[in-house]
């Protein structure tokens, strides 16, 4: 198994969770803008990824979520700098990612 596609699937598969959820509970996404403007204040992330989030954050509900699952080449680069990081519980997250593990070793 490929171990770079089982991240991107893993993200994906992480950030459709949290894209169903944003409707239902704000706060994620507040904490989301709160940590992209520590980002940007501190410098401590790229600038040019937490500029990116910000644009993206700064639009409404539907295209956020749907950003979060897009496959474009610019989706997948800042899911690895997601400020939805800890958005769910560990064991949520686990479960997503042998979800997706057992998913891709199913197929050929």
């Amino acid at each position: 198994m490929d171990a770079h596609r089982l991240a991107e699937e893993r993200s994906v598969a992480y950030h459709r969770v949290i894209a169903e959820r944003l409707r239902n509970q704000p706060a994620i996404l507040d904490a989301a803008r709160r940590r992209v403007d520590g980002w940007l204040v501190s410098g401590t992330t790229a600038p040019a990824a937490a500029a990116k989030w910000a644009a993206i954050l700064a639009g409404d509900l539907p295209s956020i979520a749907a950003f979060l699952v897009e496959r474009g080449e610019l989706a997948d680069e800042l899911r690895q700098s997601s400020p939805f990081a800890g958005a769910l519980h560990p064991r949520e997250r686990w479960a997503i990612w042998r979800a997706t593990r057992d998913r891709l070793s199913r197929q050929p």
